[in-house]
Protein backbone atom coordinates (compact mmCIF):
# COMPACT_ATOMS: atom_id res chain seq x y z
CA UNK A 1 0.00 0.00 0.00
CA UNK A 2 1.43 3.20 -1.48
CA UNK A 3 -0.13 6.48 -1.42
CA UNK A 4 0.40 10.28 -1.42
CA UNK A 5 -2.57 12.39 -0.33
CA UNK A 6 -3.32 16.30 0.26
CA UNK A 7 -2.98 16.70 4.16
CA UNK A 8 -6.54 18.32 4.60
CA UNK A 9 -8.15 15.42 2.76
CA UNK A 10 -6.58 12.72 4.92
CA UNK A 11 -7.39 14.89 8.22
CA UNK A 12 -10.80 15.43 7.01
CA UNK A 13 -11.19 11.85 6.57
CA UNK A 14 -9.84 11.00 9.59
CA UNK A 15 -11.86 13.42 11.94
CA UNK A 16 -14.98 11.90 10.58
CA UNK A 17 -14.41 8.11 11.33
CA UNK A 18 -12.22 8.45 15.03
CA UNK A 19 -15.78 9.46 16.70
CA UNK A 20 -15.58 6.04 16.55
CA UNK A 21 -12.29 5.22 18.29
CA UNK A 22 -12.82 4.10 21.64
CA UNK A 23 -9.23 4.15 23.89
CA UNK A 24 -11.57 2.17 26.59
CA UNK A 25 -12.06 -1.29 23.91
CA UNK A 26 -11.32 -4.58 25.48
CA UNK A 27 -10.49 -5.42 21.57
CA UNK A 28 -7.07 -3.35 20.72
CA UNK A 29 -7.18 -3.94 16.84
CA UNK A 30 -11.32 -1.61 17.17
CA UNK A 31 -8.13 1.35 18.88
CA UNK A 32 -7.30 1.52 15.11
CA UNK A 33 -8.64 2.95 12.02
CA UNK A 34 -8.99 0.33 8.74
CA UNK A 35 -7.17 1.81 6.24
CA UNK A 36 -8.69 0.47 2.51
CA UNK A 37 -6.86 1.46 -1.10
CA UNK A 38 -7.80 0.55 -4.21
CA UNK A 39 -7.36 2.06 -7.33
CA UNK A 40 -8.34 5.30 -7.26
CA UNK A 41 -10.39 5.43 -3.74
CA UNK A 42 -8.67 5.33 -0.06
CA UNK A 43 -11.94 3.67 2.52
CA UNK A 44 -11.47 4.61 6.28
CA UNK A 45 -13.42 3.14 8.65
CA UNK A 46 -13.52 2.95 12.80
CA UNK A 47 -15.55 1.16 15.35
CA UNK A 48 -16.37 0.55 18.90
CA UNK A 49 -18.88 -2.09 18.77
CA UNK A 50 -21.18 0.56 19.36
CA UNK A 51 -20.85 2.82 16.94
CA UNK A 52 -19.30 1.97 12.87
CA UNK A 53 -18.49 4.83 10.95
CA UNK A 54 -16.65 4.89 7.04
CA UNK A 55 -15.83 7.57 5.00
CA UNK A 56 -14.43 7.23 1.29
CA UNK A 57 -11.71 9.16 -0.38
CA UNK A 58 -12.05 9.58 -4.06
CA UNK A 59 -12.79 11.79 -7.07
CA UNK A 60 -10.01 14.16 -6.14
CA UNK A 61 -7.04 15.57 -8.68
CA UNK A 62 -4.08 13.39 -9.18
CA UNK A 63 -1.84 15.84 -7.25
CA UNK A 64 -4.01 15.86 -4.77
CA UNK A 65 -4.50 12.27 -4.22
CA UNK A 66 -2.35 9.59 -6.14
CA UNK A 67 -2.76 5.53 -5.26
CA UNK A 68 0.82 4.75 -6.31
CA UNK A 69 0.00 0.91 -4.28
CA UNK A 70 -3.51 -0.83 -3.74
CA UNK A 71 -3.90 -2.45 -0.33
CA UNK A 72 -4.73 -2.56 3.17
CA UNK A 73 -3.87 -2.18 7.05
CA UNK A 74 -4.90 -0.80 10.29
CA UNK A 75 -3.56 1.81 11.51
CA UNK A 76 -3.49 3.40 15.35
CA UNK A 77 -5.55 5.99 15.30
CA UNK A 78 -5.14 8.27 18.49
CA UNK A 79 -1.32 8.31 16.82
CA UNK A 80 -2.72 8.74 13.27
CA UNK A 81 -4.82 11.56 14.18
CA UNK A 82 -2.04 13.52 16.04
CA UNK A 83 0.92 12.87 13.28
CA UNK A 84 -1.46 13.76 10.70
CA UNK A 85 -2.88 16.85 12.62
CA UNK A 86 0.66 18.30 13.93
CA UNK A 87 2.44 17.50 10.17
CA UNK A 88 2.90 21.30 8.48
CA UNK A 89 3.30 19.83 5.01
CA UNK A 90 0.80 20.05 2.10
CA UNK A 91 1.51 16.41 1.26
CA UNK A 92 1.58 13.59 3.39
CA UNK A 93 3.00 10.40 2.30
CA UNK A 94 1.77 6.97 3.37
CA UNK A 95 3.87 3.87 2.97
CA UNK A 96 3.15 0.06 4.34
CA UNK A 97 6.28 -1.79 4.49
CA UNK A 98 7.07 -5.23 5.76
CA UNK A 99 3.27 -6.26 5.45
CA UNK A 100 2.56 -4.34 8.77
CA UNK A 101 4.98 -1.29 9.24
CA UNK A 102 3.46 1.75 8.63
CA UNK A 103 5.98 5.07 7.08
CA UNK A 104 4.16 8.15 7.40
CA UNK A 105 6.58 10.70 5.63
CA UNK A 106 6.58 14.27 4.08
CA UNK A 107 10.06 16.09 3.05
CA UNK A 108 11.19 17.03 6.40
CA UNK A 109 9.42 14.25 8.74
CA UNK A 110 9.04 10.90 8.94
CA UNK A 111 7.34 8.52 11.61
CA UNK A 112 6.95 4.89 11.71
CA UNK A 113 4.48 3.22 13.01
CA UNK A 114 3.47 -0.63 14.33
CA UNK A 115 0.21 -1.60 11.88
CA UNK A 116 -1.89 -4.89 12.48
CA UNK A 117 -2.75 -7.21 9.97
CA UNK A 118 -6.58 -6.27 8.42
CA UNK A 119 -7.44 -10.34 8.99
CA UNK A 120 -7.79 -8.78 12.83
CA UNK A 121 -10.55 -6.52 12.05
CA UNK A 122 -13.87 -7.56 12.56
CA UNK A 123 -16.21 -8.64 10.36
CA UNK A 124 -18.57 -5.24 10.23
CA UNK A 125 -21.44 -5.38 7.68
CA UNK A 126 -22.59 -1.88 6.61
CA UNK A 127 -25.59 -3.21 4.19
CA UNK A 128 -27.87 -1.06 3.12
CA UNK A 129 -31.84 -1.75 3.25
CA UNK A 130 -33.87 -2.03 0.37
CA UNK A 131 -36.43 0.30 1.68
CA UNK A 132 -34.55 3.31 2.85
CA UNK A 133 -35.59 6.59 4.99
CA UNK A 134 -35.00 9.68 2.98
CA UNK A 135 -34.33 13.30 5.56
CA UNK A 136 -33.36 16.63 4.66
CA UNK A 137 -29.90 16.88 6.15
CA UNK A 138 -30.67 20.28 8.06
CA UNK A 139 -34.25 18.81 9.20
CA UNK A 140 -32.06 15.60 10.55
CA UNK A 141 -29.67 18.20 12.43
CA UNK A 142 -33.04 20.07 13.90
CA UNK A 143 -34.31 17.02 15.15
CA UNK A 144 -31.20 15.66 16.55
CA UNK A 145 -30.61 19.47 18.26
CA UNK A 146 -34.23 19.65 19.44
CA UNK A 147 -34.46 16.20 21.17
CA UNK A 148 -31.33 14.88 22.36
CA UNK A 149 -31.02 17.06 25.09
CA UNK A 150 -33.80 15.68 27.03
CA UNK A 151 -32.80 12.30 27.08
CA UNK A 152 -32.07 10.66 30.40
CA UNK A 153 -28.22 10.12 31.42
CA UNK A 154 -29.22 7.39 33.77
CA UNK A 155 -28.27 4.34 32.53
CA UNK A 156 -30.41 2.22 35.43
CA UNK A 157 -33.47 3.19 32.66
CA UNK A 158 -31.43 2.24 28.88
CA UNK A 159 -34.56 2.89 26.64
CA UNK A 160 -34.77 6.64 28.31
CA UNK A 161 -31.28 7.55 26.92
CA UNK A 162 -32.22 7.56 23.43
CA UNK A 163 -34.05 9.32 20.75
CA UNK A 164 -37.14 7.14 20.13
CA UNK A 165 -38.17 7.72 16.03
CA UNK A 166 -41.56 6.66 15.11
CA UNK A 167 -42.45 6.63 11.58
CA UNK A 168 -46.16 6.10 9.88
CA UNK A 169 -46.40 6.94 6.49
CA UNK A 170 -45.02 10.40 6.19
CA UNK A 171 -44.85 11.28 9.65
CA UNK A 172 -41.72 11.41 11.80
CA UNK A 173 -42.12 11.55 15.78
CA UNK A 174 -39.16 11.95 17.58
CA UNK A 175 -39.54 12.33 21.50
CA UNK A 176 -36.70 12.09 23.89
CA UNK A 177 -37.61 11.63 27.83
CA UNK A 178 -35.59 11.63 30.53
CA UNK A 179 -38.93 11.11 33.35
CA UNK A 180 -39.17 14.82 34.38
CA UNK A 181 -39.14 16.68 30.65
CA UNK A 182 -39.82 15.87 27.52
CA UNK A 183 -39.29 17.23 23.76
CA UNK A 184 -41.41 16.49 20.66
CA UNK A 185 -40.28 17.12 17.29
CA UNK A 186 -43.42 15.96 14.15
CA UNK A 187 -41.74 16.45 10.97
CA UNK A 188 -43.51 15.45 7.24
CA UNK A 189 -41.17 13.22 5.11
CA UNK A 190 -41.38 13.93 1.40
CA UNK A 191 -42.34 10.38 0.91
CA UNK A 192 -44.15 7.70 2.81
CA UNK A 193 -42.30 4.88 4.19
CA UNK A 194 -43.44 1.39 3.45
CA UNK A 195 -43.29 0.59 6.50
CA UNK A 196 -44.21 1.90 9.99
CA UNK A 197 -41.14 1.72 12.50
CA UNK A 198 -40.89 2.43 16.20
CA UNK A 199 -37.15 2.25 17.15
CA UNK A 200 -35.01 3.86 20.05
CA UNK A 201 -31.17 5.31 18.75
CA UNK A 202 -28.72 6.20 21.75
CA UNK A 203 -28.75 10.14 21.81
CA UNK A 204 -25.22 9.89 22.35
CA UNK A 205 -24.59 8.20 19.11
CA UNK A 206 -26.90 10.11 17.12
CA UNK A 207 -24.77 13.54 18.29
CA UNK A 208 -21.74 12.26 17.23
CA UNK A 209 -23.45 11.71 13.51
CA UNK A 210 -24.39 15.27 13.35
CA UNK A 211 -21.29 16.57 14.48
CA UNK A 212 -19.46 15.23 11.65
CA UNK A 213 -22.53 16.51 8.80
CA UNK A 214 -21.06 19.79 7.07
CA UNK A 215 -23.51 22.69 6.82
CA UNK A 216 -24.69 21.44 3.43
CA UNK A 217 -28.81 22.23 4.04
CA UNK A 218 -29.70 20.64 0.68
CA UNK A 219 -27.90 16.87 1.30
CA UNK A 220 -30.39 14.26 1.80
CA UNK A 221 -29.40 11.44 4.99
CA UNK A 222 -30.48 8.45 3.99
CA UNK A 223 -32.13 5.68 7.39
CA UNK A 224 -31.79 2.13 6.89
CA UNK A 225 -33.49 -0.21 9.90
CA UNK A 226 -32.90 -3.46 10.74
CA UNK A 227 -34.03 -4.94 13.62
CA UNK A 228 -31.10 -3.82 15.99
CA UNK A 229 -29.22 -1.04 14.37
CA UNK A 230 -29.77 1.92 11.99
CA UNK A 231 -27.29 3.01 9.40
CA UNK A 232 -27.41 6.65 7.85
CA UNK A 233 -25.81 7.27 4.59
CA UNK A 234 -24.93 11.10 4.27
CA UNK A 235 -22.48 11.99 1.01
CA UNK A 236 -19.19 10.27 1.58
CA UNK A 237 -20.25 8.60 5.07
CA UNK A 238 -21.87 5.41 6.67
CA UNK A 239 -22.68 5.41 10.43
CA UNK A 240 -24.09 2.53 11.77
CA UNK A 241 -25.54 2.79 15.51
CA UNK A 242 -26.84 -0.10 17.62
CA UNK A 243 -30.66 0.16 18.99
CA UNK A 244 -31.49 0.37 22.25
CA UNK A 245 -33.74 -2.34 23.27
CA UNK A 246 -37.19 -2.31 25.08
CA UNK A 247 -40.65 -0.44 24.49
CA UNK A 248 -40.43 3.19 24.62
CA UNK A 249 -42.82 4.83 26.96
CA UNK A 250 -46.40 6.05 25.57
CA UNK A 251 -45.05 9.72 25.71
CA UNK A 252 -48.37 11.05 24.53
CA UNK A 253 -49.93 10.43 28.24
CA UNK A 254 -47.85 12.55 29.29
CA UNK A 255 -49.11 15.67 26.99
CA UNK A 256 -51.66 17.18 29.78
CA UNK A 257 -55.24 18.57 28.16
CA UNK A 258 -55.84 22.25 26.72
CA UNK A 259 -53.86 24.74 28.55
CA UNK A 260 -56.22 26.92 31.10
CA UNK A 261 -53.92 29.73 30.70
CA UNK A 262 -51.44 30.87 28.18
CA UNK A 263 -48.53 33.21 28.35
CA UNK A 264 -47.13 34.63 25.44
CA UNK A 265 -43.39 36.09 25.93
CA UNK A 266 -40.11 37.40 23.95
CA UNK A 267 -37.65 34.15 24.24
CA UNK A 268 -34.62 36.10 24.41
CA UNK A 269 -36.01 37.86 27.15
CA UNK A 270 -37.96 35.26 29.06
CA UNK A 271 -34.43 33.21 29.28
CA UNK A 272 -32.57 36.03 30.20
CA UNK A 273 -34.49 36.04 33.26
CA UNK A 274 -34.98 32.49 34.48
CA UNK A 275 -31.04 32.55 33.74
CA UNK A 276 -30.60 36.06 36.11
CA UNK A 277 -33.44 34.55 38.77
CA UNK A 278 -30.90 30.93 39.07
CA UNK A 279 -28.09 32.63 39.98
CA UNK A 280 -29.25 32.83 43.58
CA UNK A 281 -30.21 28.84 43.94
CA UNK A 282 -28.19 26.81 45.71
CA UNK A 283 -28.81 23.45 44.33
CA UNK A 284 -26.97 23.29 41.15
CA UNK A 285 -28.58 20.38 39.75
CA UNK A 286 -32.31 21.68 39.98
CA UNK A 287 -32.34 25.09 39.85
CA UNK A 288 -35.57 26.08 41.22
CA UNK A 289 -37.52 28.85 40.51
CA UNK A 290 -40.89 30.29 40.89
CA UNK A 291 -43.10 31.63 38.09
CA UNK A 292 -45.95 34.14 38.91
CA UNK A 293 -48.09 36.20 37.09
CA UNK A 294 -50.06 39.50 37.84
CA UNK A 295 -52.05 41.03 35.64
CA UNK A 296 -49.78 41.16 32.38
CA UNK A 297 -46.43 41.43 34.22
CA UNK A 298 -44.44 37.49 34.86
CA UNK A 299 -42.70 37.60 38.28
CA UNK A 300 -39.33 35.06 38.35
CA UNK A 301 -38.36 34.58 41.64
CA UNK A 302 -35.95 32.02 43.40
CA UNK A 303 -33.97 32.20 47.11
CA UNK A 304 -31.88 30.45 48.86
CA UNK A 305 -31.04 30.85 52.99
CA UNK A 306 -27.17 30.92 52.60
CA UNK A 307 -27.15 33.18 49.62
CA UNK A 308 -29.92 35.70 49.34
CA UNK A 309 -33.02 35.84 47.05
CA UNK A 310 -33.88 37.35 43.67
CA UNK A 311 -36.67 39.02 41.97
CA UNK A 312 -37.11 39.46 37.61
CA UNK A 313 -40.13 41.00 36.13
CA UNK A 314 -41.25 41.09 32.28
CA UNK A 315 -43.90 41.91 30.42
CA UNK A 316 -45.89 39.21 28.82
CA UNK A 317 -49.59 39.08 27.25
CA UNK A 318 -52.26 36.02 28.63
CA UNK A 319 -54.91 34.96 26.90
CA UNK A 320 -56.90 35.27 30.23
CA UNK A 321 -56.87 37.35 33.50
CA UNK A 322 -56.29 34.79 35.89
CA UNK A 323 -53.05 34.64 37.40
CA UNK A 324 -50.99 31.39 38.05
CA UNK A 325 -47.84 30.40 40.31
CA UNK A 326 -45.91 27.39 39.75
CA UNK A 327 -41.90 26.09 40.01
CA UNK A 328 -39.68 24.75 38.16
CA UNK A 329 -36.02 23.86 37.52
CA UNK A 330 -34.75 26.77 35.67
CA UNK A 331 -32.05 24.82 34.00
CA UNK A 332 -34.46 22.21 32.21
CA UNK A 333 -36.70 25.18 31.14
CA UNK A 334 -33.63 27.26 29.80
CA UNK A 335 -32.74 23.79 28.12
CA UNK A 336 -35.99 23.72 26.45
CA UNK A 337 -36.08 27.69 25.33
CA UNK A 338 -32.86 26.77 23.94
CA UNK A 339 -34.36 24.28 21.54
CA UNK A 340 -36.41 27.04 19.85
CA UNK A 341 -35.33 29.20 16.89
CA UNK A 342 -38.23 31.81 16.98
CA UNK A 343 -38.87 34.76 18.90
CA UNK A 344 -41.77 34.75 20.70
CA UNK A 345 -42.21 31.73 22.73
CA UNK A 346 -45.92 30.67 24.77
CA UNK A 347 -46.49 29.21 27.98
CA UNK A 348 -49.16 26.89 28.10
CA UNK A 349 -50.17 26.29 32.03
CA UNK A 350 -52.67 23.46 32.86
CA UNK A 351 -52.19 23.57 36.50
CA UNK A 352 -49.92 23.85 38.98
CA UNK A 353 -49.19 19.92 39.49
CA UNK A 354 -49.23 19.73 35.84
CA UNK A 355 -46.72 19.83 32.95
CA UNK A 356 -45.88 23.01 31.62
CA UNK A 357 -45.88 22.93 27.79
CA UNK A 358 -43.41 25.13 25.99
CA UNK A 359 -44.98 25.96 21.90
CA UNK A 360 -44.31 28.19 19.01
CA UNK A 361 -47.04 28.91 16.78
CA UNK A 362 -43.74 30.21 14.50
CA UNK A 363 -42.55 26.59 15.04
CA UNK A 364 -45.11 24.23 15.25
CA UNK A 365 -43.52 20.99 15.03
CA UNK A 366 -41.77 21.16 18.17
CA UNK A 367 -43.11 21.51 21.69
CA UNK A 368 -41.32 21.38 25.22
CA UNK A 369 -42.57 20.25 28.67
CA UNK A 370 -41.33 20.37 31.76
CA UNK A 371 -42.88 19.12 34.75
CA UNK A 372 -43.35 21.70 37.87
CA UNK A 373 -41.51 21.24 41.19
CA UNK A 374 -43.39 21.16 44.23
CA UNK A 375 -42.27 23.84 46.62
CA UNK A 376 -44.42 23.09 49.88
Amino acid sequence: MKLRIKKEILQDAINKVSKAISTKNLIPVLAGIKFELKKSKLTLTASDNDITIQTTVEGYKEEDFKVEAEGNIIVQGKYMLDIVRKLPDKYINIEVVDDIKILIYTENSEFNLNGINESEYPNINLEESKKKIDINSSVFKDIVNQTAFAASNEETKPVLTGINFNIVGNILECNSTDSYRLARKIVTLNQESEESYNIVIPSHNIVEFTRIMDEDEDSIVEAHIFNNKVLFKYKNILFQSRLINGTYPNTANLMPDEASVIITANLNDFYSVIDRASILTSDKEKNIVTLETEGDTLILRSSSIEIGRVEEKMKVTKNVSDDIKISFSSRYMMEALKSFSTDIVEIHYVGEIKPIILKSSEEETLTQLVLPIRTY
